[in-house]
């Protein structure tokens, strides 16, 4: 009887092996032969699920994006204002390991991004969802323009992410700053 191969799965165990591969040594050691030395396979097994590097590119950063999305969704909406906020933007930071090699890969699919469209919308398509959720609880407290406050909120949070990326051992007095900033864009719980 045949190996049934559930399509889906390889595919999102390559993803993760890519996101590995970018985040503990950049996007510029992805190729089809490396992510297939960290996934277990052989390079034609990757290409018989991804078609292109590109293909690959894309997939991984769309798996990058789910995750953040599944750990926006954890935090509790029931939280008081700044106390989400933190949560919320806690859940992109690179504050272990995991997020830490997501972030660095993050920052590399942004800057391949810039020549690459598809992988742009991408990109785009994440960034909206993290907007998205911020603006709806600043929204639900009454925050005036609750989309541009999310806005200034991710910008702090994206300078944040790319410090701790190379100065890891800030991170408690980067947090603070993230707490002064929330604080000086919301209003007192």
């Amino acid at each position: 009887m045949p190996k049934t191969v559930d399509r889906s799965e390889q595919r999102r165990q390559i993803g993760e092996a890519l996101l590995r591969l970018a985040g503990e040594e950049g996007l510029d050691q992805v190729s089809v032969r490396t992510v297939a030395a960290a996934s277990g396979r052989s390079p034609g097994a990757v290409q018989k699920y991804f078609r292109s590097k590109e293909d690959l590119l894309l997939f991984a950063s769309e798996l990058s994006g789910e995750r953040i999305e599944a750990r926006l969704r954890t935090v509790d909406p029931s939280l008081p204002l700044r106390r989400a906020l933190r949560e919320l933007i806690g859940a992109t930071l690179p504050l272990d390991e995991e997020r830490r090699a997501e972030a660095a890969a993050q920052l590399a699919f942004a800057v391949h991004a810039a020549h690459h469209p598809r992988l742009a919308e991408v990109r785009r398509h994440v960034d909206r969802e993290v907007r998205d959720a911020l603006a709806r609880r600043l929204a639900a407290d009454g925050t005036t323009l609750p989309t541009a406050t999310a806005d200034a909120l991710i910008a702090v949070s994206d300078g944040l992410a790319l410090r701790m990326l190379y100065a890891p051992g800030e991170a408690d007095a980067l947090l603070t700053a993230l707490d002064r900033a929330i604080e000086s864009l919301t209003p007192p719980d």
